[in-house]
């Protein structure tokens, strides 16, 4: 009997506690978890016939610490809408409403929405604040409805606006992302009128083992991005700076972290402010830096070096004769500045930037050699979580004639999106394997769970030996060569390469004055935290990459070294009295 009874206890005692976890976790869920959208919920009484409000999840920037900044949220105000059939005196309506919230809407505009009696709900105006609101509301004008109402919100304005993209109606009646991330992450972002309770306790008690889950596997919460709101200010500032400066085109650039392809910032110019829709130019919706194709120029001559240096018809000792200029199936191709130089180490290449010693190593490499590393460094989407990514343009590559593997070695004749550059470059600077870059880390389901998204693919292009060596001569790029050796940082090692492109003429040929300029660089060099990929499209009054992108890059390089303290990793100047620890 008392075993009974103590077994009795037992159950009684396990079931209150199975009815007491219950009600803690209903009471975390509905005040801390849910306590927003309850919140929202009873916003809902100033809306007429029941319909509910807009609702949408959150994106987050991610600062260095970790904290979350608001890319992209839902703002909350009040509509003004009226029913024409009961609307009986429009002109004492108006002044009412225009005394309140002066310049709200035009007199003429609204006589002839009052003067439509067929129809009993007619939206006059939106996004009036609570103060105009609640104090338009208490007027009580006949015919007159204020109503709650949301919509997007971007704190930032235009900070990554083309990453962060826009939520519109587009060719449906239902608001949902049509670009950037908003359209990548719609089914994440979208909230269903059941969501509110939907799947949590599997959401909480499914797969705590394992929160690692694929991009497209993730569901209803709010995305956390790896964007870095400073970096991405600083960026975007100094592309502005040059796009105005010189009058280009169009300017891009990238920061990544080239062992997980994360991306910090990730911005051109020009842009928008995604609060301003209506003033927006269309063609700025899209994303420049995964859609557009651009023959890149010289920062090509690192991966043609890396890809003969892997092959093993080549090493950094091996030298060529270099003539000036060569004609290959009858085209001319020189140095950028026509002059020849002799005897000339595979070091110089990079340094000096030569287009004829890119084209002799194409030629050692050999056409099938050639055509195998590049469609495995371009022949493919990088797969970036950003919609309407493009292909590359390598068309040359599969024709017998030399000249288009020799211009291809030098960044001409073949034209690639600024992602697909940045991940090729990216093995570069993570020993040989190109990573997957990505914009979002995470996402917060509605349990509060957060799931790390998997950006584990990885792609082995080269060894880490060619890597090495290929780096060697991208350093001595800003030791000896970017502002005659006074960009070198005595304490930093900086890999880094510059480019000039012709831009193509429409009937085909290439202009003689008009320009492309791209920059590539990562650093430390040997155990990179950060590669940069900067680029400025038809700038004009200057020919060289040098002259646009030096600076910039150099600003962005110290910037990042100061704001994440980069530690040195090459010896320190050694001070009167002092002897130095650190080796070079």
């Amino acid at each position: 009997m008392r075993a009974q009874f103590r077994f009795r206890l037992r159950l009684v005692l396990v079931f209150v506690f199975l009815v007491a976890l219950s009600i803690i976790v209903r009471l975390y869920f509905i005040q801390i978890v849910r306590g927003q959208d309850y919140a929202q919920k009873a916003d809902r009484q100033f809306a007429s016939g029941g319909s509910g409000l807009f609702d949408r999840g959150s994106i987050y920037f991610t600062r260095k610490d970790g904290t979350l900044i608001s890319a992209a949220t839902l703002a909350t105000g009040f509509l003004v809408a009226i029913n024409p059939q009961i609307l009986s005196d429009p002109e004492g309506a108006y002044a009412s409403i225009t005394a309140v919230v002066p310049g709200l809407l035009s007199h003429d505009a609204f006589l002839a929405a009052a003067s439509k009696k067929s129809q009993v709900h007619i939206e006059i105006a939106h996004r009036l604040s609570d103060e105009e609101g609640k104090a338009l509301d208490a007027k009580h004008i006949p015919g007159v409805q204020v109503l709650r109402e949301r919509w997007r919100l971007y704190p930032g304005g235009a900070l990554a606006a083309q990453a962060i993209g826009i939520v519109s109606y587009g060719s449906s009646d239902t608001l949902s992302g049509q670009t950037g991330l908003e359209a990548t992450y719609n089914d994440s972002l979208e909230r269903s009128g059941d969501s509110l309770y939907k799947n949590f306790f599997a959401e909480l008690f499914s797969n705590v083992g394992n929160l690692l889950v694929l991009a497209q596997d993730a569901r209803e919460g709010d995305v956390i991005t790896t964007i870095e709101p400073e970096v991405q200010t600083r960026l975007q500032d100094d592309l502005t700076k040059v796009t105005q400066r010189y009058s280009s085109k169009e300017s891009g650039g990238i920061i990544m972290d080239p062992t997980t392809g994360a991306i910090l910032a990730f911005a051109s110019y020009p842009t928008y402010d995604g609060n301003n829709l209506q003033e927006v130019d269309p063609t700025l919706l899209g994303n420049p830096l995964v859609e557009h194709v651009h023959e890149f120029g010289s920062i090509m001559k690192p991966l043609t070096l890396t890809s003969a240096l892997d092959a093993g018809v080549i090493t950094p000792e091996t030298t060529y004769t270099d003539t000036g200029c060569i004609t290959v199936n009858t085209a001319s191709i020189c140095n950028w500045d026509l002059k020849a130089r002799g005897v000339v180490p595979m070091k110089q290449v990079i340094v000096q930037s030569l287009n004829l010693g890119a084209a002799w190593v194409a030629t050692e490499l050999g056409q099938d050699s050639f055509r195998a590393y590049f469609t495995k460094l371009f022949g493919t989407k990088t797969g970036i979580d950003v919609p309407n990514e493009g292909h590359a343009l390598l068309s040359n590559l599969s024709k017998p004639q030399q000249i288009g593997y020799d211009t291809a070695a030098f960044g001409q004749g073949i034209a690639v999106t600024p992602i697909q550059m940045m991940r090729a470059l990216g093995a570069l600077a993570n020993r040989g394997t190109m990573v997957t870059p990505h914009l979002v880390r995470a996402v917060r389901l509605n349990s509060g769970i957060e799931r790390t998204l998997d950006w584990g693919k990885t792609t082995q292009v080269f060894s880490s030996t060619a890597v090495r060596e290929i780096t060697s001569m991208m350093d001595a790029v800003v030791d000896e060569k970017l502002n005659d050796g006074k960009a070198k940082i005595p304490t930093m090692s900086v890999a880094a390469k510059t480019g000039t492109a012709q831009l193509t003429m429409p009937g085909g040929g290439y202009y003689t004055d008009r320009f492309f300029h791209s920059f590539v660089g990562f650093f430390p060099s040997y155990n990179p935290r950060f590669i940069i990929l900067l680029y400025t499209n038809d700038p004009k009054g200057v020919t060289y990459a040098s002259e646009t992108l030096n600076s910039t890059f150099l600003d962005l390089v110290h910037f990042l070294i100061d704001y994440y303290a980069v530690p040195p990793d090459r010896g320190l100047p050694v001070q009167a009295g002092v002897v130095s620890t650190h080796s070079g």
